[in-house]
């Protein structure tokens, strides 16, 4: 589909519901037209007559399963074709499968397909237009279980991968006028804990975002062009004191000798 606006076409992955559909609404609100791609044909039907209705923009839908080969490349012939698309919003995500040694193989395969190996193929199918005209943006939705592996190592790991990738990323982009930033939010009132087979009923209250705000926030953040956006963070300083101090410590991983403590 081809956006006329000056915005251009902005695509949102997992945009049926949740936090995908917040950034639909958000985004047609700002001037973008949209594509949006999830599974449920039926609920981004409902969503894209809403938006079409209420901020008459082009909105187009590609139904696919980002866990299926076929279906990745079909978005990603769509999205390459696409010149008009300015901004990719790299949301869909699959949770659960905390404990390795019972996890559903198949199903942990699903979420490392979806949550890292779409995302991936996803970006570079659109980044090469976008660094030729030289505008618009990358926006990969990552997690603060990024941070914490107490929640079981395949979810955390796949949204570990996001944050690296994300930052390598931002690097690379470096000069140029096209933005990319990784979103970590933390617990988010969406539908994903009932698909990942957890109960937010658990969680306690006064830490879980809703997702309007979470998106809001990440959209300010873009704004400002922040590489690391964490929605929840007050202290800005904390981020980049972390930040400061992972790369501290990368820098005393490397010598001619094993450490005098092996022995060796």
């Amino acid at each position: 589909m081809s956006g006329q606006g000056k915005k251009g076409t902005a695509v949102v992955t997992g945009a049926s519901s949740g936090i995908g559909a917040v950034y639909a609404d958000r985004l047609a609100g700002q001037g973008y037209d949209l594509v949006l791609v999830a599974r449920r044909a039926d609920r981004l039907e409902e969503l894209a007559g809403k938006l079409r209705q209420t901020y008459s923009r082009k909105v187009g839908v590609i139904s696919a399963d980002l866990a299926n080969d076929d279906d990745v490349r079909r978005v990603e012939q769509a999205v390459t074709a696409d010149e008009s698309i300015t901004l990719l919003v790299n949301n869909a995500g699959i949770g659960g499968q905390a404990v390795v040694a019972t996890a559903d193989v198949d199903a942990a395969e699903r979420m490392i397909k979806v949550n890292t190996i779409a995302l991936t193929r996803l970006t570079r199918a659109v980044l090469p237009g976008l660094l030729a005209r030289n505008r618009g943006g990358i926006v990969n939705i990552a997690s603060v279980l990024a941070f914490d592996t107490s929640f079981g190592g395949i979810y955390s790991g796949t949204k570990a991968y996001v944050v690296n990738f994300t930052e390598a990323l931002h690097r690379e982009v470096e000069g140029t006028n096209v933005k990319v930033q990784v979103v970590l939010p933390g617990a988010t009132r969406t539908d994903f804990w009932e698909l990942a087979g957890t109960d937010i009923a658990n969680v306690p209250k006064e830490i879980i975002m809703t997702a309007d705000d979470m998106v809001d926030a990440a959209l300010v953040g873009l704004a400002k062009g922040e590489a690391v956006t964490v929605p929840a963070l007050a202290d800005a300083a904390k981020l980049d004191t972390f930040l400061g101090a992972r790369q501290a410590f990368y820098g005393s991983l490397h010598a001619d000798k094993p450490a005098a403590r092996y022995g060796v």
